[in-house]
């Protein structure tokens, strides 16, 4: 299965773009802020935490090359879901729409999720599984591809 032509950073990035074109107007609420700021948090903890795992034991994060890794990372963050940065940025997409207070900027982090998760994620999966095998399977028997 061949790899998006669209890197998932400019998905996200665009996904976000488009959030500020759908959101209303008016600012945030304290409440909204709050729960935008704890969203975020969490999101860019969660992801971060993965970004760190994949550094520290020395295997690729670049999500437009999944047969470079050298590794599978099923610890930290991996061991709650096979995607965990992808939750992140999804959670961080979230908060946004929270912030703004606007039903119609979750529209984007809809799109971005199918597309994650029906081309980016599916491409990858191919290629871990090619480089990993059975090891990879066990590790999808366990572990939701989101969270679940």
């Amino acid at each position: 299965m061949p790899m998006p032509l669209v890197p998932p950073p400019v998905l996200a990035l665009g996904a976000g773009l488009a959030q500020l074109l759908l959101a209303r107007r008016r600012g945030p609420s304290a409440p909204s802020a709050a729960a935008a700021a704890l969203v975020a948090a969490a999101s860019c903890g969660l992801a971060g935490s993965a970004a760190a795992g994949f550094r520290r034991r020395g295997t690729t994060l670049h999500p437009e090359k999944p047969a470079e890794a050298s590794v599978l990372v099923t610890d930290g963050p991996n061991r709650l879901t096979r995607n965990p940065m992808y939750v992140g940025v999804t959670g961080v997409l979230i908060s946004h729409a929270v912030l703004r207070r606007s039903w119609p900027a979750l529209a984007p982090v809809l799109a971005f999720v199918a597309v994650i998760d029906r081309v980016q994620i599916r491409a990858e999966e191919v290629a871990l599984r090619s480089r990993f095998g059975p090891a990879y399977d066990d590790y999808c028997s366990r572990v939701p591809r989101w969270l679940g």
